[in-house]
C-alpha cells in the first residue's frame, strides 16, 4: 500500500467481536482504523467531526440498523459523500437493492475474503478521492465566477453611475444624487417586500431615472426662477427622451430604467406626465422612484431653490401621500426613515 493509504481512515461498524477481529486483522497495516459497536456508537463518531474516508457496516445489528444508519448519513450534507460498504451476511437481490437505494456503494458478503475486502476498499477509496478532487475544483471555479460577476456587476454599476452623471450635472450641484436615489429606493423596495434580485435592479436602474434631461436646453434645465408654461412643457419632454434613450434593451435593468424614466413623474391619482397614468397603472419601480426623487429634490440645492428643512421635506411626502404618492410606497419610505437618514448622510453632498 501506498503511504497516503496509511493516512486513510476507516469506520468499521460492526457488533460481532469476531467480525471485528477478522476485518482489524485485514485493514490495520495500510489504514487507521475506528470501531463502533452499534449504529448508535457509529453516528456520535462521525457527529465528533473527524469523519471517516470510508465506512464498512454491518446490517444486522440490535437498535439501529445498518439501513438506518446509511439512510441517516446519507441524509446529512456533511457525511452523505462518504462511500458505505455494506459487510453482511444477506446475499439476495432484494437486499442489495434496497441498500444501493439508500446510497450504499457496495456489497462484500460474509465470510468475507481478505483479498476482496482490500481491493474493494481501495477502488472506494481512489473514487472517493477523484469525487473529493472534482468538487474541490467545482467549489474554486464556482468561487471564481462568483467573484467574476461581482466584478462585472460593480462595473457595470459604475458604469451607469457615470453615464447618469453626464444628465444630472447639467442642473446638480454634485453627483451625489444619484447614489442617494438608488440606496432611498432600494431600500424602499426591500421594505415593501420585493425580492432581492428585484431590489439590486432597482438599485442599478434607479440612476438612468433623468438621464433625458441631457436632451433639455440649458436655458430651462439651469433657470433660477420659475418656469413658464411652455418651459415646463418642455421640460417635461426628459421622461419621453430618457425612455427613448434606453428602449430595446436585451438587459433586464435596463429595461427597468426605461419604465422609470417614462413613469417616475406620474402622480397617484392621475394628475402626473407624461401619460396621466393612476394608481397602479404606473408601475411599482415608478412609484418608487418618484418618492425617493422627490424627497431628494426637497432636501437639496438645485438652481431655483435652496434645499427644505428635514422635518419639512418629510411632513411634504406625508401630505402627498395618496395624491401624488403610491400611499404603501409612502408607507414604507416611513417605516425606514432612521435608514433613509443614514443614506443621506453616507452620501452627503460635498
Amino acid at each position: 500500500m501506498e503511504d497516503q493509504d496509511r493516512k486513510r481512515t476507516i469506520l468499521i461498524v460492526e457488533d460481532s467481536p469476531e467480525n471485528i477481529d477478522v476485518l482489524v486483522g485485514i485493514l490495520q497495516k495500510n489504514y487507521r482504523l475506528k470501531i463502533a459497536t452499534s449504529g448508535e456508537k457509529a453516528l456520535r463518531i462521525v457527529a465528533q467531526g473527524a469523519s471517516p474516508n470510508l465506512i464498512l457496516l454491518d446490517i444486522q445489528m440490535p437498535g439501529i440498523d445498518g439501513y438506518e444508519v446509511c439512510r441517516l448519513l446519507k441524509k446529512d450534507p456533511v457525511t452523505r459523500q462518504i462511500p458505505v460498504i455494506f459487510v453482511t451476511a444477506f446475499s439476495s437481490v432484494k437486499e442489495e437493492e434496497k441498500g444501493f437505494a439508500l446510497g450504499c456503494v457496495d456489497y462484500i458478503i460474509k465470510p468475507v475474503s481478505p483479498p476482496i475486502v482490500l481491493q474493494r476498499v481501495k477502488t472506494h477509496m481512489a473514487l472517493y478521492d477523484q469525487n473529493r478532487k472534482l468538487e474541490d475544483k467545482v467549489a474554486k471555479r464556482t468561487q471564481q465566477l462568483e467573484n467574476a460577476f461581482s466584478r462585472i456587476k460593480e462595473s457595470s454599476l459604475e458604469t451607469i453611475h457615470i453615464l447618469s452623471k453626464a444628465a444630472e450635472y447639467r442642473d446638480e450641484d454634485t453627483g451625489s444624487h444619484i447614489y442617494r436615489i438608488s440606496n432611498y429606493s432600494a431600500a424602499i423596495a426591500r421594505k415593501i417586500g420585493l425580492s432581492e434580485k428585484i431590489v439590486e435592479s432597482i438599485l442599478y436602474a434607479a440612476p438612468m431615472h433623468d438621464v433625458g434631461k441631457i436632451g433639455i436646453p440649458d436655458s430651462i434645465l439651469l433657470k433660477p426662477g420659475g418656469l413658464t408654461v411652455d418651459e415646463f412643457t418642455t421640460m417635461k419632454q426628459h421622461t419621453l427622451i430618457g425612455a427613448k434613450i434606453l428602449e430595446n434593451s436585451k438587459t433586464g435593468f435596463i429595461r427597468l430604467g426605461e419604465a422609470i424614466a417614462l413613469t417616475h413623474h406620474e402622480w397617484w391619482n392621475g394628475t402626473g406626465y407624461p401619460r396621466g397614468l393612476k394608481e397602479r397603472e404606473i408601475p411599482l419601480e415608478g412609484r418608487i422612484i418618484a418618492v425617493a426623487d422627490v424627497f431628494d429634490a426637497l432636501t437639496t440645492k438645485r438652481p431655483y431653490k435652496e434645499p427644505f428643512p428635514l422635518d419639512v421635506s418629510f411632513r411634504i411626502i406625508a401630505e402627498n401621500r395618496g395624491t401624488q404618492f403610491d400611499p404603501e410606497v409612502v408607507d414604507a419610505f416611513f417605516f425606514i426613515k432612521s435608514e433613509i437618514l443614514k443614506i443621506r448622510k453616507k452620501y452627503a453632498d460635498d
